[in-house]
């Protein structure tokens, strides 16, 4: 880590402890059941690698492939929340399972990867109701007017690289985002299933049904 980081902290997440300082996402213990859905379609789903998109520290990708043998890719935009990535991999043992990749999601893929199962966790809060969480990272949780804007943008991801018969598993704030993002859902694509694993944020699964979008 970098000679001018934040003082790292540590909490417990699942079965992990996870490594992060105050320029990261705080990572949530609920957020463990976004893992725990993921490792059950895990156990059914194809032969491949998991994607997880806007990673932070790492957690719910670690979580989802940690009693399988999966590759994880991890994304983020954020090189602090890569270094906590990789940390995070080497102490759970799982360093030579995990790429982790500091890159825009419009940089950060090629076109012909293909993932069977795809975690994501964009920023999702509305951007008026951001002052209500003052010790989170700006851009960690700024998600556009309605909170949706990259949740989008990891549609149109799954869009392109989700593999056949795959899901994406993508947090959300509220029910009502997760109806409200319906209309928006690429095609191919159908948003199947909404979880509320807690009061703040839901899990929605979206499936692949058709053919991958062209790049």
């Amino acid at each position: 880590m970098s000679s001018t980081a934040a003082r790292p902290r540590t909490t417990r997440i699942g079965t992990l402890d996870i490594a992060y300082d105050d320029r990261v996402l705080r990572p949530r213990p609920w957020t463990a059941e976004h893992a725990r859905w993921a490792a059950e379609v895990l156990r059914d789903a194809a032969p491949g690698p998991v994607l997880e998109l806007f990673a932070g520290a790492g957690h719910i990708g670690l979580l989802a492939v940690l009693d399988s043998s999966r590759r994880l890719v991890a994304v983020d935009l954020d090189p602090v929340a890569c270094d906590y990535a990789r940390l995070n991999a080497a102490a759970a043992g799982l360093a030579d399972r995990i790429e982790v990749r500091n890159a825009s999601l419009e940089d950060a893929l090629d076109a012909d990867e293909q993932f069977p199962v795809i975690v994501a966790d964009p920023p999702w809060v509305p951007s008026a109701s951001t002052g209500r969480y003052p010790d989170d990272p700006l851009t960690a949780i700024d998600g556009g007017p309605d909170g949706l804007a990259l949740a989008r943008t990891s549609l149109e991801v799954a869009g392109r690289h989700l593999a056949p018969g795959g899901a994406m598993l993508l947090q959300l704030g509220s029910v009502a985002q997760a109806d409200a993002l319906r209309a928006d859902v690429e095609p191919g694509l159908e948003l199947v299933e909404v979880r509320q694993p807690d009061p703040t944020g839901v899990v929605v699964c979206v499936r692949r049904t058709g053919p991958e979008v062209s790049a």
